[in-house]
């Protein structure tokens, strides 16, 4: 394989709201360069975990090698990152943006700008990369590619003449797209003749050659077996084998300056090959590394346990192995009275953790249970020391805490003019703060004040983490119709009136359901949540008390009435004192019952917190 002239190379990812057709776009675009036989491509072709064929979104970054013929007849390398349009996967989105010179953005003709658009747009221009606004799905009968397009050049100032109309389905547009990557994206710079320094910026762990790193070459090149080096962990190791994607893992001689591609390191332990970390040669290498990656802390924390305690080990395995894959995700053991040993994970979010824990069952057959997801906090002691906890069940006694502090979101939301009113219902009973509202509205002669959606609004929030966790998303779509959408970042920490909710399930503290609530809300969550246990947890031979407590203070109960055996069954007569007798003696026995008696919790018990009124 010879070099390809640095000056023909590009690199660019798809950036763009969740359902916006990115994954789409990307189809045709290898379609269009022949990348893939048209009887061998798949819809979604980048997304390969059926997870992602299933939910209709894209999980992991995927890159893709195109090759392209310019109107002068040069060949041009195109190396494109599909990226995750979901909130949770942020982080994907900004090692994504790392390892390229240039952005498409794409927007769905049909919905305009959302709040993720813009999120991802600053992530870019952070970066400094060149972008491209591409309209998109303009072939359907609802699309408004002139309104949109307008709306585009107001909120972030292209242009008119910079904006590209595509349809991805259709293919119309895409040559046109495919010339402007060319001509408008900068080519790499970099030293070809220095040493070696390539940033990983996604990697994944197979069976055989151990934990593969996708880089981005910044200088100098690297064959196939030689000895490299790991600047940040120092650890060192070997190329066992290098390529490109084509899509699929295609082996090369070199990967060469401004080329993105693959190393197969043969790394077996986890964390040898940290995303981030630059790799350079062992001999002559580089001494300054690529900057790298901040690192991202998870928001949501929950335990997940396995059903039977003796796939322990096997569960750990599993985290290890997708820990390569997702750097987004922490783990380390815990061990909990009711569910016995098991692990604290780390989540971007509820639906990081959701793919994890299906990821988990499906991947590495494990049947798992999983607690009710929360978030850390800052705990200033009497002692003047501070702490910071992730799992309600580690907090300290209410005597010996001066201050809690919890984490606070910047919530951007974007929705029609005419929700303002049940937006800010919903947020304000969220103990959210209004920060700034504007309306965004599109702008130039080809304006059309009477279009069905009428004016946006953009609301941008602060508000507690722990408030839009559970269900203020599907609240926000069900009372907007589907219109609303929203983006969040984190803030800062916030000292808060908070309590820690303990469940008692007769007269033990269930650790797996203890949580951390609002003074204010606590009781009518307490209350709640008894309730719904009560139907959830089965009947026993026993009365069985299910309390919700703060301290020693009890806030609400409610009992899980006993089965009753009838015992006067075999009386078809005599004197009463025998029946006495006989009630008495089952008296007792259930009073001793309820003494040595276990109660087994079942797993919808512990998601019912996610059901509790907010």
């Amino acid at each position: 394989m010879t070099s390809t002239n640095i000056s023909n190379i590009r690199n660019f990812c798809i950036i763009a709201h969740i359902d916006h057709g990115k994954s789409t776009l990307a189809d045709r675009l290898i379609s269009e360069t022949g990348a893939i036989k048209s009887r061998d491509l798949l819809e979604q072709h980048l997304d390969t975990m059926d997870l992602e064929r299933e939910r209709g979104i894209t999980i992991k970054a995927q890159a893709v090698r195109l090759s392209h013929q310019s109107t002068d007849k040069s060949i041009f390398q195109l190396n494109l990152i599909d990226t995750p349009g979901h909130v949770d996967f942020t982080y994907e989105v900004s090692r994504s943006l790392a390892a390229c010179e240039g952005a498409l953005l794409v927007i769905d003709a049909t919905q305009g700008i959302q709040a993720q658009t813009l999120a991802n747009v600053y992530l870019a221009l952070e970066r400094d990369l060149k972008i491209i606004p591409v309209i998109n799905k303009i072939d359907l009968d609802a699309a408004e590619p002139e309104r949109v397009a307008s709306e585009v050049c107001q909120s972030f100032g292209f242009d008119k003449s910079e904006v590209i109309y595509v349809s991805g389905k259709t293919g119309d547009g895409v040559t046109e797209l495919l010339n402007a990557i060319v001509q408008r994206i900068p080519p790499p710079t970099g030293d070809a003749a220095g040493p070696l320094r390539a940033l990983i910026f996604d990697s994944k762990y197979d069976p055989y050659k151990g934990v593969i790193a996708y880089v981005r070459v910044f200088d100098g090149s690297i064959p196939s077996r030689s000895k490299l080096k790991l600047m940040a962990k120092g650890t060192n190791g070997e190329s066992l084998e290098v390529g490109a994607f084509s899509p699929k893992e295609s082996p090369t001689e070199y990967l060469y300056t401004g080329e993105v591609g693959y190393i197969a390191t043969g790394f077996k332990q986890v964390g040898d090959a940290p995303v981030g970390d630059t790799i350079t040669t062992l001999v002559n290498g580089s001494v300054s590394p690529w900057e790298t990656y901040h690192a991202t802390k998870p928001m949501v924390f929950a335990g997940l346990y396995p059903a039977d305690g003796e796939n322990y080990s096997d569960l750990r395995d599993a985290l290890e192995k997708l820990a390569i894959n997702d750097a987004a995700l922490t783990y380390q053991p815990e061990q909990s009275t009711a569910l016995g040993p098991g692990f604290r994970c780390g989540f971007l979010g509820l639906l990081h953790m959701e793919i994890i824990q299906e990821r988990l069952e499906r991947e590495y057959n494990l049947t798992l249970l999983a607690t009710a997801p929360g978030v850390a906090y800052q705990i200033t002691l009497t002692d003047g020391s501070s702490i910071e906890i992730d799992n309600p069940s580690e907090m300290p006694a209410p005597q010996t805490i001066t201050e809690i502090k919890e984490p606070w979101l910047n919530l951007n939301i974007l929705a029609p003019d005419s929700y303002i009113g049940t937006i800010m219902e919903l947020v304000n009973g969220r103990r959210g703060e209004l920060e700034r509202m504007e309306y965004i509205q599109s702008s130039g002669d080809d304006f059309d004040p009477g279009v069905a959606q009428g004016h946006r609004v953009m609301f941008e929030y602060k508000v507690p983490l722990s408030e839009v966790l559970i269900d203020f998303a599907d609240q926000l779509k069900s009372r907007t119709q589907g219109y609303a959408s929203m983006d969040y970042s984190m803030s800062e920490y916030r000292p808060g009136k908070l309590v820690k909710l303990e469940i008692l399930v007769n007269g033990e503290t269930v650790d797996a359901l203890s949580f951390v609530s609002h003074k204010t809300n606590a009781y009518q969550q307490g209350r709640d949540l008894t309730a719904k246990l009560k139907d959830l947890i089965p009947r026993q031979l026993f009365e069985v008390p299910i309390q919700a407590a703060i301290g020693n203070k009890i806030l609400a109960r409610e009992t899980v009435r006993a089965l009753r055996k009838n015992v006067l069954a075999k009386c078809y007569g005599g004197d009463v004192t025998r029946k006495r007798k006989l009630l008495e003696k089952q008296a007792e026995g259930k009073k001793r019952m309820k003494r040595v008696g276990r109660v087994e919790i079942p797993q919808e018990a512990f998601l019912s917190i996610l059901k509790i009124d907010r």
